[in-house]
């Protein structure tokens, strides 16, 4: 499913507006740009995910492998 096309406007208050219309032309959704930039962001894709999942298994590969414990030198 293709993401809705989002047009910019301005409220009465001089605010920046996202607005996502339907089929019909009619709003279907109005948010504040702010508000709307902020889900965005927080929002990751599928190649994040998997580029996530990639580095979780590479940690636990490298994790196995035990780091010698330095002691201090005698004087």
């Amino acid at each position: 499913m293709a993401k809705a096309r989002r047009t910019t406007h301005r409220s009465s208050a001089g605010k920046k507006l996202y607005a996502v219309r339907d089929a019909d032309g009619k709003f279907k959704d109005i948010q504040t740009y702010e508000r709307a930039h902020r889900a965005d962001l927080a929002h990751k894709s599928k190649d994040e995910i998997a580029e996530g999942e990639k580095k979780v298994a590479k940690k636990k590969v490298a994790k196995k492998k035990a780091a010698k414990k330095k002691t201090a030198k005698k004087r």
